[in-house]
């Protein structure tokens, strides 16, 4: 899939002559050592959207992979925790910030990584925050990497805006629950994503289901999981049903993150390898 040049590309009131006067133009870095280039993006938040992106990473990592996390969820930043990775530390090359790495070798960058303590507040307003993200990608030294997951904050509001206009995405995975609101608004993801012109390779819907850790018996806390639902109504394949609280990985006695066993995240990561347009 040929990569963006400049937001120009998806808008919809290009004309001959805008380019001269246009302040929504904006051209980025193209990074031809970043192979795809993969948003994770959610219509609501608590959906478990960073889980996701940090699963979908892991295995494709474990896949041989080299895999990157950009978090683009500034103000609820989770990626460094959810791998393990402490804040404060971020150091600097001649190419630029240098992303720390998880334990399995997963290149993370985040506002959480800048700071001590990870409960830090980051209180600003859109346009710094989108000013963030845009660093995350042009001023971090990615290196060589296969994928690189940008994970979204929920919503359709300012950052998610920027990221898939001005970075150059070969797509976007919508997370979801199986809730009946939560079903209604990631449709306005689902809109946006086409509204921009941006790909989407399919729908994750998380949180579908338990098992009792006594009996095994499947509970379905939010009623049956409505995935193949959502798909015929918006024709986007579902890439995944996973169940509720995960136990995909876990730390070992090192303090080193472990991916488990688990069919449901060897599909997940199988479908996404064969996507369309990716590689």
């Amino acid at each position: 899939m040929a990569k963006k040049e400049s937001i120009c590309d998806s808008c919809s009131s290009k004309t001959e002559n805008c380019e001269q006067s246009c302040d929504q133009k904006s051209l980025i870095t193209v990074r031809d050592n970043v192979k795809s280039v993969i948003a994770v993006m959610s219509g609501k938040g608590g959906v478990g959207k960073s889980t996701v992106s940090t699963l979908l990473a892991s295995a494709m990592a474990k896949k041989g992979y080299r895999v990157g996390i950009l978090d683009a969820d500034i103000t609820g930043a989770s990626i460094p925790h959810l791998l393990g990775l402490k804040g404060g530390n971020v150091t600097t090359s001649k190419q630029g910030l240098v992303p720390p790495e998880s334990s399995m070798g997963i290149k993370v960058m985040s506002l959480n990584l800048f700071f001590e303590q990870e409960d830090e507040a980051v209180i600003w307003r859109g346009p710094m925050l989108a000013a963030a993200v845009k660093q995350f990608w042009e001023e971090v030294d990615w290196g060589e990497l296969d994928y690189l997951f940008v994970d979204l904050p929920p919503g359709t509001g300012d950052v998610p805006l920027t990221v898939i206009q001005t970075l150059p995405l070969d797509g976007v995975v919508v997370v979801f629950s199986p809730q009946d609101l939560a079903i209604m608004i990631v449709k306005k993801a689902v809109r946006m994503a086409h509204t921009l012109n941006v790909p989407i390779i399919g729908l994750v819907e998380n949180m579908a289901y338990l098992e009792c850790p006594e009996c095994g018996e499947v509970i379905y806390p939010y009623g049956k999981p409505k995935g193949e639902l959502v798909s015929r109504e918006t024709g986007i394949p579902v890439l995944a049903t996973l169940p509720i609280q995960p136990v995909y990985s876990r730390f070992g006695d090192e303090g080193k993150l472990e991916m488990l066993e688990a069919p449901e995240l060897d599909q997940l990561a199988g479908r996404l390898e064969k996507a369309d347009g990716l590689h």
